[in-house]
C-alpha cells in the first residue's frame, strides 16, 4: 500500500493565514513624505506614494510602488518566505555599481486580504540600503 501524500495538507497547515488583531496589530497608511531608497549614489526608488506598514512591535517599514523603483537594476531571486499575517514574500537583489546586494528587497505579490494594500510594492532591508524621507 502506498502511503497518502500529506505534503499539501502540511503546507496549508503551516502557511495558514492569521488575522491582525489586538495581540498583533498591523496598520498601513500613506506616507505624506517623499521616500528615497539608495545604495551609495544610486537611487533604487523614489516615491511620494509610499505606504508605511506598522506591525506589532517591529520597526515601521516603507513599501514603495514598483512603478517608482528602478526595476532595471533589480534581479529576482528564488528566495521565498512566509508571514502568517501577510502571505508569501518574494525577493530581489540589487545589481548596481558593480556590486550585488543579495535579497535586499522583498515584496508580497498576492498578500492576504488584511494587507492587500501592499500588493505591487517593494520593501527594503534598512541594513542593506539607505531609506530616507526627503520632503
Amino acid at each position: 500500500m502506498i502511503p497518502p501524500d500529506h505534503g499539501d495538507l502540511i503546507k496549508k497547515r503551516f502557511n495558514a493565514m492569521k488575522l491582525p488583531g489586538p495581540d498583533h496589530p498591523i496598520t498601513i497608511s500613506a506616507n505624506p513624505k517623499r521616500v528615497r531608497v539608495s545604495v551609495g549614489d544610486t537611487v533604487i526608488a523614489e516615491s511620494s506614494h509610499a505606504l508605511t506598514l506598522r506591525e506589532a512591535s517591529y520597526p515601521a517599514v516603507q513599501y514603495v510602488p514598483r512603478a517608482d523603483a528602478n526595476m532595471a537594476i533589480l534581479e529576482r531571486t528564488d528566495r521565498v518566505t512566509h508571514c502568517p499575517y501577510k502571505g508569501d514574500a518574494n525577493y530581489f537583489s540589487i545589481v548596481a555599481d558593480g556590486k550585488t546586494i543579495g535579497n535586499a528587497i522583498w515584496t508580497y505579490e498576492t498578500p492576504f486580504p488584511a494587507t492587500a494594500d501592499i500588493a505591487g510594492h517593494l520593501a527594503f532591508y534598512p541594513d542593506r540600503v539607505k531609506i530616507e524621507e526627503v520632503g
